[in-house]
């Protein structure tokens, strides 16, 4: 299915070649006047020059216009680099009659090398040229670098007979651990929604959905999530009630179809795993149990060898730094099988059956801590040799 148009919102696609002729690579996208923002970046140090304008910009007023390009990071490039992106941000605001702090870029691509900002104003005018409301397919497409397939997400609600729109595309497939957002993500509704109001639905939306997802354990430097509220519906969020709770669940499933995109699509993924971790004593160590075994390479090469190697599991909880752990109340499970029972081997377990769990391409692991109330669920991926072979040649 196609995603639904927001109004308020075109969005143009342009072939730019920035890294490869004749490729999708340069994306406007173009918000109504009025229109209220909130945004998650990367919480990397080395976190890339679009994101700092992109902050400083936000700070300033709301955007009219977001520039995306794909086939470089810019990030690596310090000065120059923020002038660069500073660069592409004025070309676009002299083309369209808005202030420079009104639009926002983004990039993504190879590290540390200089963006070629000349190829990004060249193509502008194409993409004002293709403007328009149904171009968000067009728009994932061109957001893409190692995807294999675009990412989009639609949710179509009614407030009072008035229909509300929120649809999102999202790029990501390796590099993948946002410590924020996500790799990149664009979301949009026709809604009015303030723009404080905006910020908080979205962080409770990425807790549960891009903050919830890693392949490789690494947080971008150029991780950046965009959330828009155009207001062209005519249905203004009320700042508590039903109607925010509906609005509210419409933004957060439309994230998590496009984090769970993400995953499915991994770096040579085979397998979409998620990690349920429960009974721990807070939200935050159930979190860090989780991630520990979804970040270990042993037990997602045993995963992409579908070879129930319970033990590396079994190892990835007992280092995962929770302090007086009692090993006779944990239990952990592949699926409805119980692999481990009270810190041991389950008696009533058979390789048969972890083999059989093991070779579904969607697997859930289940780990029972019995120290408290508090659950977790985050989404990995296996590793296999297809991982290795895209990130060894990702520069050739």
């Amino acid at each position: 299915m196609e995603p639904f148009a927001v109004a308020g919102i075109r969005i143009g696609v342009a072939r730019a070649g920035i890294k490869y002729p004749d490729r999708r690579d340069l994306v406007v996208i173009e918000a109504a006047p009025g229109t209220r923002a909130a945004a998650v970046f990367t919480q990397n140090a080395f976190c890339a020059a679009p994101v700092l304008v992109g902050r400083a910009h936000l700070a300033a007023t709301s955007p009219r216009y977001l520039v995306i390009n794909t086939g470089n990071a810019n990030a690596g490039t310090g000065a120059p680099g923020r002038a660069a992106a500073e660069a592409a941000c004025q070309a676009l605001a002299e083309r369209t009659g808005c202030r420079p702090e009104e639009v926002l870029p983004f990039s993504t691509g190879v590290i540390g090398e200089p963006l070629p900002v000349e190829r990004i104003v060249a193509g502008l005018p194409a993409a004002l040229a293709a403007l328009q409301p149904e171009g968000w397919s067009e728009a994932a497409h061109g957001i893409m670098t190692t995807d294999t397939r675009p990412k989009w997400a639609s949710r179509r609600l009614s407030f009072d007979g008035r229909p509300v729109t929120v649809t999102g595309i999202a790029k990501g497939a390796g590099m993948i651990c946002p410590n924020m957002a996500t790799m990149l993500a664009f979301v949009a509704t026709d809604a009015a929604v303030e723009q404080a109001l905006l910020q908080r639905i979205l962080h409770e939306a990425v807790a549960d959905s891009f903050n919830a997802i890693t392949v490789d354990g690494d947080t971008s430097t150029n991780d950046s999530l965009v959330l828009l509220a155009t207001g062209q519906a005519g249905v203004k969020i009320p700042p508590d009630g039903k109607d925010l709770a509906r609005f509210a669940e419409a933004v957060r499933e439309v994230c998590i179809e496009l984090a769970q995109a993400i995953i499915r699509d991994g770096e040579g993924a085979t397998k979409f795993i998620t990690v349920q971790v429960e009974g721990g004593r807070n939200v935050a160590e159930c979190r860090q149990v989780a991630y520990t075994i979804a970040h270990s390479p042993l037990v997602k090469t045993a995963l992409f060898a579908s070879d129930p190697n319970w033990g590396r599991i079994l190892a990835a909880v007992g280092r995962a730094g929770l302090g007086n752990l009692d090993l006779e109340r944990v239990n952990i499970h592949l699926d409805e099988v119980c692999i481990v029972q009270a810190g041991g081997r389950n008696p009533d377990y058979t390789e048969q059956q972890g083999q059989a769990a093991m070779a579904r391409s969607d697997i859930t692991i289940r780990v029972e801590l019995g120290r408290g109330a508090a659950a977790a669920r985050i989404w990995t991926t296996d590793f296999s040799f297809d991982y290795v072979r895209i990130n060894a040649e990702y520069r050739t």
